[in-house]
């Protein structure tokens, strides 16, 4: 049954003469008692700015007035799918207040919603725009991965041509990041020439032709996403564990996956602060995911320290060039290696962990995921030369910087006393990186892709005082000693015998997943 959205406003007379049909109740009693509307001809007086749902049929059983509809979950009532989907669809069309939305939002964050509200909610904001349809000789193989976020995360770089390099197909729909530093799209775009705005049927053309694409959200892509993450952050209910789930699900539901893996991290430069609440995350996730359709797998990983070695927007593409050759760091290359062999398990690829592992791993010593990563550079707009230049397996650190551009300033921190690194804090680096112009605060704020960090120690390593532990890349005059004092707390050393690394990889969930 088709629903119609109708916005009543504070007085009848203001409606435009074409809507002048459109009925509308005086909620005080009027018109409704007598058991029928008040039409806007009849009744040009003021009537109450009620917000209303109804289907064309003019059943007023079944229209939803959007104040009790925020009523009954304030006080941990269920909602039905139709008030559910009346919901998302009034946010999509404006047909409901700003202020309406952002009390529902705060009523779900209070009270939360259970299994069947968080699948109903997601499958409303998947349908809401379009849904990416594939050629029928890819069903199974379409695959993707999301992460929670941490600092240093540029695993869907290798990690999307590796998949297509195995014979997946990766469409790889990113964002850009908010705080902190930047997002994978940002990462991709301080590379020249990289161009994240495809239409689907370029996302098809590119999948034909790469394996693999990273692109950014269509404004036809799960849009009500958009409304509710937008009011999110400026209603302090960022946090809320349906609303996540809402939010990074439908997104993935209208790629029309075969298989999602979700990497949820935990930790103090992470979402969640703890294992048990991002235990609580993934199994929403993985049971809302699979309650579209969806293979869907979860992987608890650590978020203390950063991933690698360097932060930051072009830094960090640096880093996953050399993962790409076969060169990358050990923490970066296990990520790689368990999220990509999750994926192979889960689509057919990989009868276990171990082999899908191997798998991965053949494609970044052999050469074949840099050779996708390539021609995706190519077809989403890097010259051919540029390209060419960075894929070369001769190519390392040193030739990247000419390419793709150095800071104006790079400065060291020393370590400040003798003995063993206990701790590098990724929140306090990512902070200060920030700061420094790495990161944005609002949505479409511009970046200094030049701008991040290498750390030049590692966990358990020895260090002696004066050494130097990290190498700031910055602007001329921004890299203020209040700034050095603040991020010379990041790093914390102390004696051999209080170091204990625990491993990276946490958790599979389903636990099938780590066999």
């Amino acid at each position: 049954m088709k629903t119609v959205v109708h916005k009543i406003p504070l007085h009848a007379s203001a409606l435009p003469r074409q809507r002048r049909h459109v009925d509308i109740f005086d909620w005080r009693g009027r018109g409704a008692e007598r058991g029928r509307a008040l039409s806007v001809a009849e009744s040009p007086r003021r009537v109450s700015a009620r917000f209303f749902c109804r289907p064309p049929t003019g059943n007023m059983e079944e229209r939803i007035i959007f104040p009790e509809l925020i009523r009954r979950k304030r006080d941990s009532e269920k909602l039905t799918a139709q008030e559910i989907k009346c919901f998302v669809r009034a946010a999509v069309d404006g047909t409901i207040q700003e202020a309406q939305i952002g009390a529902m939002l705060m009523a779900i964050w209070m009270k939360g919603m259970d299994a069947e509200e968080t699948s109903i909610l997601t499958r409303e904001m998947t349908m809401s725009g379009e849904v990416l349809s594939w050629p029928e000789e890819w069903k199974g193989l379409v695959v993707d991965k999301h992460s929670t976020g941490g600092v240093g995360d540029k695993v869907t770089l290798p990690l999307a041509p590796a998949l297509a390099a195995c014979g997946c197909k990766v469409p790889k729909i990113s964002g850009r990041g908010l705080a902190h530093t930047g997002g994978t799209l940002d990462k991709l775009e301080s590379i020249p020439g990289f161009s994240v705005q495809q239409t689907a049927e370029q996302m098809e053309q590119i999948l034909k032709e790469a394996g693999c694409c990273i692109v950014s959200q269509t404004q036809c892509l799960a849009p009500a996403d958009k409304v509710l993450y937008g009011l999110r952050d400026v209603t302090s209910t960022v946090d809320s564990l349906p609303l996540i789930t809402g939010s990074i699900i439908s997104k993935k539901g209208a790629e029309s996956l075969s298989a999602l893996i979700l990497d949820v991290k935990f930790g103090k430069a992470a979402l969640c602060k703890d294992i048990n609440s991002a235990k609580n995350l993934a199994h929403s996730l993985v049971t809302t995911g699979s309650s579209l359709g969806i293979r869907t797998g979860a992987m608890l990983s650590r978020m203390d320290k950063p991933i690698g070695c360097f932060v930051g927007n072009s830094l960090e593409v640096m880093e996953a060039l050399e993962c790409l050759k076969g060169r990358g760091p050990s923490d970066l290359q296990e990520l790689v290696l368990s999220l990509g062999a999750c994926l192979l398990k889960m689509c057919g690829k990989a009868s276990t962990l171990a082999e899908g592992k191997q798998k991965i791993s053949d494609t970044l010593t052999g050469g074949a995921a840099l050779g996708v990563f390539q021609t995706m550079l190519q077809v989403q707009g890097v010259s051919r030369d540029l390209a060419l230049a960075l894929c070369s397996p001769r190519a390392t650190i040193a030739d990247y910087y000419p390419l793709l551009g150095q800071a104006e300033c790079r400065t060291e921190l020393p370590v400040q006393k003798e003995g063993t690194v206990l701790e590098i804090n990724g929140l306090v680096l990512a902070t200060i990186l920030h700061n420094l112009g790495a990161g944005r605060t609002k949505a479409g704020e511009p970046i200094d892709h030049l701008v991040g960090a290498e750390l030049l120690v590692k966990l358990g390593q020895k260090v002696k005082k004066g050494e130097p532990w990290v190498r700031v890349h910055h602007r001329k005059g921004s890299f203020s000693m209040e700034y050095k004092n603040s991020l010379q707390e990041a790093l914390v050393v102390g004696t051999a015998d209080c170091f204990c690394e625990a491993p990276l990889v946490a958790e599979f969930l389903p636990s099938e997943l780590s066999g």
